[in-house]
């Protein structure tokens, strides 16, 4: 039944067709005449109208409308209100499994033999915000906005290889890479290359996004309405959305049973009740604790490896997810993956072990380690866990309180030892390039290996599939043994919603619809 669902809400939210519906549904064995009624029942027919609010975490006072600056989930909500980028992911044919890459704001693409050259078309009577005619243009200065040497965004890495971005004619543009890259199509639609038109400052939230923004108050609350042009039919259903920053998990959920809000994310599934609808499902999202590679005491591999077999997993998994999610390997692909590597054996909590490395290290005296639930929902009790374990085997632990708001400009990638969160990213090239690689701007354990990058660098243009396998799976053993993350565990994406919520689809991309949610949803 759960497969049914889903493909009732991937119907009518514009995921697959009709014609996609009713063949899909079929192989689960559903009779005709059922499929032909539910695919245009009214009760499942989007509606438009109503005011949506959200409850979302990440919230800060440090928030900003430009893209290059999302570092958490509430500026990537809203961003996505109001910009779209040239690609998006879908999930795959099960509407679960692998994400795939599908048009937005390009219509198609082409790759010459090499795929170091691509040309990407532009959908075409696409109009900002501000009446402007979407141009091949904007695109090169949205797209060059990350680029620069003095950038400091999340996709810098991500466009790592890319010499040339330029415009051809009315309607393409060609972006030259300096090796090929068959994944490229699956960057573009990452969330922080939003289009903009040409010359904006990116601040002022002018995209072409399904809705238009009214007011903007950083870290508390946005105003959004429904955007009259916007070009696709088959988004933006309400009439306006109000975005709320609920950092505090507790506050989150309380407000939607109160019904103050109808949608919230990171949900924590000890206070879920019947009056609601959860959405859940499995994909590469994981909880970490980076520790800094360039920082004492971390810059020593045996205290880094003392720490990562002080991690009882099993029971973090069961304690703090209540089963919702598996075990992790301290490393970030997921088993799903194409590329996830099972030959690495499961590294198990061992005290003895952890207690060899830890002498070798010679480090003594107590460890800080900076947390909060703004961080990921139970982050706390997470850390507490930690302390616990790592206790038995000699190693102290602090626990350093912090604020959620600012904890992700103050915290994050500034002390030694904190809290971490990632969503999952679609390709093992993207996740281990935008957080691992030696130039990435997110390296939050600032781990820097050269013989990594070079074998990250040589899978992305290796086309024998068994060869690039083995890459992936050495290169998921140097984040393994050598890195300064410790990840615990990959947790479902929860997602919470009231009864009357309608279209929402749980993806394995990230939480909130892909961060879509706002411009799907609609109300019974």
């Amino acid at each position: 039944m759960r497969d049914w669902r889903y493909l009732r809400a991937a119907l009518k939210s514009g995921h697959i067709s009709r014609r996609d519906f009713i063949k899909k549904a079929t192989a689960l064995g559903l009779a005709s005449s059922v499929l032909t009624k539910t695919a245009g029942a009214d009760d499942e027919t989007p509606k438009r109208g109503g005011n949506l609010v959200l409850g979302i975490n990440g919230a800060a006072s440090s928030d900003t409308l430009n893209p290059a600056t999302w570092t958490a989930t509430y500026p990537a909500v809203l961003g996505l209100q109001l910009y779209n980028t040239l690609v998006e992911i879908n999930v795959g044919d099960d509407l679960r499994s692998k994400p795939t890459a599908y048009p937005a704001l390009a219509e198609s693409w082409d790759t010459k033999p090499g795929a170091k050259e691509w040309i990407f078309k532009l959908r075409k009577g696409v109009t900002f915000h501000n009446g402007k005619m979407l141009t091949p243009a904007d695109v090169v200065y949205s797209i060059n906005h990350h680029r620069g040497s003095d950038s400091t965004s999340g996709a810098k890495p991500l466009l790592s290889s890319v010499v040339d971005v330029k415009a051809a004619g009315k309607n393409e543009i060609i972006f030259t890479l300096d090796n090929g890259n068959a994944d490229l199509p699956y960057l573009l639609a990452d969330v922080h290359l939003c289009i903009v038109p040409e010359g904006s400052k990116f601040t002022d939230g002018v995209g072409t996004g399904a809705y238009l923004l009214e007011t903007f108050t950083p870290g508390v609350r946005a105003i959004t309405k429904r955007n009259p042009n916007h070009f696709r039919s088959d988004r933006g259903f309400v009439d306006s959305v109000e975005t709320l920053g609920i950092n505090d998990p507790t506050a989150r959920i309380e407000a939607l049973l109160s019904g103050a809000v109808q949608l919230i994310n990171r949900v924590d599934v000890k206070a879920v009740t019947e009056k609601v609808q959860l959405f859940e499902i499995s994909g590469g999202a994981h909880y970490t604790f980076p520790m800094r590679c360039d920082m004492a005491p971390f810059d020593n591999k045996d205290l880094r490896l003392a720490l990562k077999y002080a991690v009882d997993r099993t029971t973090m998994v069961k304690t703090i997810l209540f089963g919702h999610g598996t075990i992790a390997n301290d490393q970030p692909i997921p088993q799903h993956d194409e590329f996830y590597s099972g030959q690495i054996p499961q590294r198990p909590y061992d005290p003895e072990k952890a207690k060899f490395h830890y002498k070798k290290s010679r480090h003594s005296g107590p460890i800080a380690l900076t947390v909060s639930d703004g961080a990921f929902t139970g982050a706390v009790n997470c850390a507490q866990l930690l302390q616990e374990s790592a206790a038995k085997t000699g190693i102290k632990l602090e626990i350093e309180h912090a604020p959620a708001d600012g904890y992700w400009s103050n915290i994050w990638m500034k002390r030694p030892f904190c809290a971490s969160y990632w969503e999952g990213r679609p390709t093992a090239d993207l996740m281990l390039s935008v957080a691992y690689k030696s130039d990435a701007v997110w390296n939050e354990s600032f781990w820097k290996r050269a013989d990594f990058d070079k074998i990250l660098l040589a899978a992305r243009v290796e086309l024998n599939r068994a060869k690039r396998k083995q890459m992936y799976q050495d290169l998921q053993s140097m984040v393994q043994d050598d890195s300064g993350e410790i990840i615990p565990m990959f947790h479902n994406t929860i997602d919470a919603g009231s009864k009357k919520l309608r279209g929402f689809i749980a993806s394995p991309a990230s939480e909130m619809s892909g961060y879509r949610a706002a411009e799907m949803v609609w109300f019974a």
